[in-house]
């Protein structure tokens, strides 16, 4: 079973989509997007692939265990993770920053990261009974140019993202479990919306090498390619899917 966080909408609802060609039954998470979640799963469903839908705040420690029993239990054992739940914790500059931003940003983006792998990690470990597996984390290419003047504290955690991938990825290895990451640059999601600024790719866009938005879907081509055997002997590793930006 593929277990997929933040599976509702953009680059998570295209890894799940995506994450069909693999054979294996996907567990669609959200935490308030129930319609597209439930869209998505259709969607699984239709490319012959077993698929359900799970609500659950993975920022909470209780809310992850939940989530992760009730998975096992309707889809069987878990084989991968991709930790996609984040939100930025809105835009500005340090001097400004809002330290409630800061703390939202922190719980979504490195926290229930932390907690996925972990309670992942105790599912697939060798040591622990498991079979092995992988994990995928979301980071951003912000993590390497620093996000200034937009959102430094959420590039700032998407860079302990990656070092968490690297970390994490040295010990789990002897126990069959590659963990690696995939950096999207600018992407066309909702994430621009959410933020108040609609027109930031187009006004971006120029700043990208290959001079054009990425898509949820090639997002979701490497996410699965690092799922896939194919990728057999590469962890501790971050893709980056920015347009050489």
């Amino acid at each position: 079973m593929i277990l997929i966080t933040g599976g509702g909408q953009g680059i998570g609802a295209a890894i799940a989509r995506r994450a069909a060609a693999l054979g294996r039954p996907v567990c669609v998470n959200y935490r308030t997007s129930a319609a597209g979640a439930e869209e998505v799963v259709r969607d699984v469903r239709e490319a012959g692939v077993e698929a359900l839908a799970l609500q659950a705040d993975v920022t909470e420690e209780d809310e992850v265990a939940r989530l992760f029993a009730t998975a096992t239990d309707k889809l069987g054992p878990l084989e991968a993770l991709v930790n996609n739940a984040g939100v930025t914790g809105g835009l500005g500059r340090v001097i400004d920053l809002d330290i409630g931003q800061l703390d939202t940003a922190y719980r979504a983006v490195l926290r229930s990261v932390v907690l996925c792998t972990r309670e992942a990690l105790r599912a697939m470990a060798r040591s622990r009974g498991g079979e092995g597996g992988c994990v995928v984390n979301i980071s951003s290419t912000g993590a390497r140019t620093g996000g200034g003047g937009e959102w430094v504290h959420y590039a700032a955690l998407k860079a302990a993202v990656n070092a968490h991938t690297w970390g994490a990825a040295q010990e789990a290895a002897a126990d069959g479990v590659r963990i690696n990451a995939v950096a999207p640059g600018l992407i066309h999601t909702g994430l621009h919306e959410a933020n108040g600024v609609p027109d930031r790719p187009e006004r971006l866009k120029a700043t990208v090498p290959m001079g054009r938005i990425g898509t949820p879907e090639e997002v979701a081509e490497a996410a699965v390619f690092l799922l896939s055997p194919a990728a057999s002997y590469i962890t501790g590793s971050v893709l980056e899917v920015g347009g050489g930006r």
